[in-house]
Parts: C-alpha cells; sequence; structure tokens
C-alpha cells in the first residue's frame, strides 16, 4: 500500500467532570485526509480544502505529528498529505487533534503498523501542542483508540479504554462563536475549594462505572462539572437555556465540548438525540448568532480508513 484516504473523527474532551482527562469520539463529524508515501523526504503538505491552513509542515499540526514520527522511524522515503479539513478550528469538537492524530495513523497503516496507539497518540501531541500551547491528550486519544478513553497520565503516557454503552448518542451545537482555547484556560482558577474537588472526583468516578456497567441513570447522575463549567459557561451565550432545553426533551446531561464554544448532550437512544437537537436549536434560532448541529452514535472504532491504492 502507497496511498491511504481516512476519515479522522471529531471528538469531545472533557466530558463534563474529566477536565484534560476524559474524551469520547464522534461518529457523523471529522476530515477527511489521504496520506501517501513518496521518494521525496521529509513530510509534504500538498493539498489543503475547507479552510486556509499552513501549508508548512512545521507550522501545520498534522505536518508537526508526521514529523514527529518520521524522526522516530528514521526512513529514507517521505510522506505527502491532503487534508479535506469539515471540523472548523476553534469549533471545541478536536480539530486540531483530527489533523495531528490523522497524519499518523495514516503514516502508520502505511509503515505496516509499527507503532501502537499510545505511541502515535505520543506523536499527535506534539502537533496538539502547537495549536494549544500544552501537550495533552484528551482529544487525540478517543480519536486514535475510539469509544470513550481516560488519560491515566501524560508523562509517562498512558491511556485508558473504557466501555461505550451500546445506544449512547450525542448531540452537538456549534455556535459560531470563537473562543480560543488559551483564552479559554486563562480564566480557570489555579485552586479549587476542597469540597469541589470531592464531588469532581466522585463524578468522574461513577461516570466510569455507569460507562462499564451500561447504567444510563448514573451517567446521567455523574454528568456535572463542579469546577470548571462555572467558569467557562460565561464564554458561551444562551449556555445555561441550551442545557435546560436538552434537560426537558430527554437528555441524560449535558457540558461544554473542549473549551467550547460547542456544546455536547449525551442521550440514551437515537430518538431522544433528535429530540434534544430540536429542542436546542429552538433556543439559538432565537438569537442572531449562526449554530450547526449534529447528532452522533458515539464511534467505537476511531479512524477509519475509507480506500487504499497501492
Amino acid at each position: 500500500m502507497n496511498e491511504l484516504r481516512i476519515f479522522s473523527p471529531a471528538t469531545v474532551a472533557n466530558v463534563s467532570c474529566g477536565f484534560d482527562v476524559l474524551g469520547f469520539c464522534l461518529d457523523s463529524i471529522g476530515d477527511e485526509m489521504v496520506i501517501r508515501k513518496t521518494d521525496k523526504k521529509g513530510i509534504h503538505i500538498t493539498k489543503i480544502e475547507g479552510y486556509n491552513l499552513p501549508f508548512e509542515a512545521e507550522k501545520n499540526v498534522a505536518g508537526v505529528s508526521a514529523l514527529a514520527l518520521l524522526e522516530d522511524y528514521k526512513s529514507d522515503f517521505g510522506f505527502e498529505i491532503e487534508i479535506y479539513k469539515k471540523i472548523k478550528p476553534g469549533s471545541g469538537v478536536g480539530s486540531s487533534s483530527a489533523s495531528a492524530a490523522g497524519s499518523v495513523f495514516g503514516m502508520n497503516e502505511l509503515l505496516g503498523r509499527p507503532y501502537n496507539n499510545t505511541q502515535l497518540s505520543y506523536f499527535a501531541m506534539k502537533g496538539e501542542a502547537l495549536a494549544s500551547q500544552s501537550e495533552h491528550a484528551d482529544n487525540i486519544a478517543p480519536a486514535l483508540f475510539g469509544g470513550f478513553t481516560l488519560v491515566k497520565s501524560v508523562s509517562p503516557l498512558e491511556i485508558l479504554e473504557i466501555p461505550t454503552p451500546d445506544n449512547l448518542y450525542a448531540t452537538i451545537i456549534h455556535p459560531q462563536i470563537e473562543i480560543k482555547t488559551s483564552e479559554a484556560r486563562a480564566i480557570l482558577p489555579k485552586q479549587v475549594d476542597l469540597t469541589d474537588a470531592i464531588s469532581q472526583w466522585a463524578n468522574v468516578g461513577s461516570l466510569i462505572h455507569a460507562l462499564h456497567t451500561s447504567n444510563y441513570g448514573l451517567i446521567e447522575r455523574s454528568l456535572h462539572d463542579a469546577i470548571v463549567e462555572p467558569h467557562r459557561s460565561k464564554l458561551i451565550p444562551l449556555y445555561q437555556d441550551v442545557k435546560l432545553a436538552a434537560k426537558s426533551a430527554g437528555a441524560l446531561g449535558s457540558g461544554i465540548s473542549g473549551s467550547g464554544p460547542s456544546i455536547f448532550n449525551l442521550s440514551e437512544g437515537l430518538e431522544t438525540a433528535k429530540k434534544v437537537e430540536e429542542a436546542i436549536r429552538k433556543v439559538y434560532a432565537k438569537s442572531d448568532i449562526a449554530f450547526d448541529t449534529y447528532v452522533s452514535k458515539i464511534n467505537a472504532e476511531g479512524m477509519k480508513i475509507l480506500s487504499q491504492h497501492n
């Protein structure tokens, strides 16, 4: 195989109570990328469609992660990358991590899979750091592993795969406003109240247990963020209105996707997820803010190979 076309999925990070450690993978939103081997050494980004991104490999998140892998592999050939960007940068559903993880996934496949998903996550984090000024894997891990993941540790990197209940769906609303990750981090407190911390780690523990046991009621009772949401929700217009509308329509719970502005809502079953979509669309339809919505089953496999050629 010399060429692959892949689907590189969008992801939701934090999942309310799991700031910087929890994430899950989406199925109906993602980029497409073409990765091909070339006799010319190095990483060459030859095509970008969708959004205006740099072609220089060292300035593009897909290029930076690809360069990290190539440096480790020490090959006498190189790779060309085409990026068909469908996830809007700054939308809060892992746009940069889809690029960073997609390039190394594709290269690894063409090389005969010398690296495992944890090693690929390590390379991809180098690209992610270009976009967010910090190495974190809460979007990268679910993109590569699929389903729900928990980043146990960044140094050394340890990622745990968490089971996904079969009938769990996500409804995403993306208001067309920009929130920079660096700004969303800057407003967070450096110290937190011990009572809030206890509440938060209880929710993380119970959410992990709920996912293992497909206990939808416990998922509902665990999707609460006592630490980050009170600060970041102020950056997102109509946030509380969306949460209330989603809950009234039957959602298990809602939260900020990554650093926002997208809001995720989890539901049991497709029918409920679509009702939630209808309810939250009505909230934003009354405003002058443009928005998109998506309904997606949790993607348990992560990256997908769409086609391959010799």
